[in-house]
Formats: structure tokens, sequence, C-alpha cells
């Protein structure tokens, strides 16, 4: 089993990181990041220079950090299916305010990832 993150490079993303660090090292479950297609390149060292010392920790329980891709088109959907062929117990998101106007139009990916994914969601903000 695993702890599935959804990465961004900003302050909700980070937020999210962390959270889901500190989860899998109170679970004692491996750390995978979920990233959608056009994501950008993440690597493992990256993941782990944000993390710092919480790296460190999941390094001597034995954890490992993963990269988790899929090439679907939808984000949200990407990231189900990211957690879902890891097993994840736990999928970890950050969320950013958004104005009432701008989910009307442009709609929330942390919205669908909620009301999709099949294992429990944990929500942050940064």
């Amino acid at each position: 089993m695993t702890i599935a993150v959804v990465h961004s490079a900003t302050p909700p993303g980070r937020a999210a990181l962390l959270a889901g660090a500190q989860e899998a090292l109170l679970r004692l479950e491996d750390l995978v990041i979920a990233l959608a297609a056009g994501s950008g390149p993440v690597t493992v060292e990256e993941v782990r220079e944000q993390l710092g010392p919480t790296a460190d920790q999941l390094d001597e329980k034995g954890l490992t950090i993963g990269i988790g891709r899929s090439q679907l088109s939808d984000a949200s959907d990407a990231v189900v299916q990211i957690a879902q062929e890891n097993d994840a117990r736990l999928l970890v998101l950050g969320l950013r305010r958004r104005t009432p106007v701008g989910k009307l139009i442009m709609g929330s990916l942390a919205q669908r990832i909620l009301l999709e994914a099949t294992c429990p969601v944990l929500a942050v903000k940064a």
C-alpha cells in the first residue's frame, strides 16, 4: 500500500507533499507522487530535496519515494488512475482559495478528484 500525493510546484502542492510524507511515516506506507501528462519532469531527488529531513526519516523507516505517471490527458482522471494503480490507502492534495465565479467558469480539479477517488482523500491548505 502507498500514500499518493498530487504534485505541483505551488505552496498548496508543497503542503500536500509534506502532509503526504508525514502520513506515510505515521502509517508506515511508501510514498508515490502522482504526475499527470504535461505536469513537467519531476525526479525523486527533487522530491527528496523539497522534503528535507522528512526524506531522511522515510529512509530510516525503510519507506520509498516513487513517481507515478499517467498519459491520460485529464489531470483528475490521471491522478485517480495513479492512486488506483499503486493501491493507495490515502490520496493527498493541496487546495488553493478560489472564488465562486472562478469555480463556475473553470471547474475544480480538486473537486473532481474528491468525487472520483476510490480511496480516502486528505485535502490540505498551504
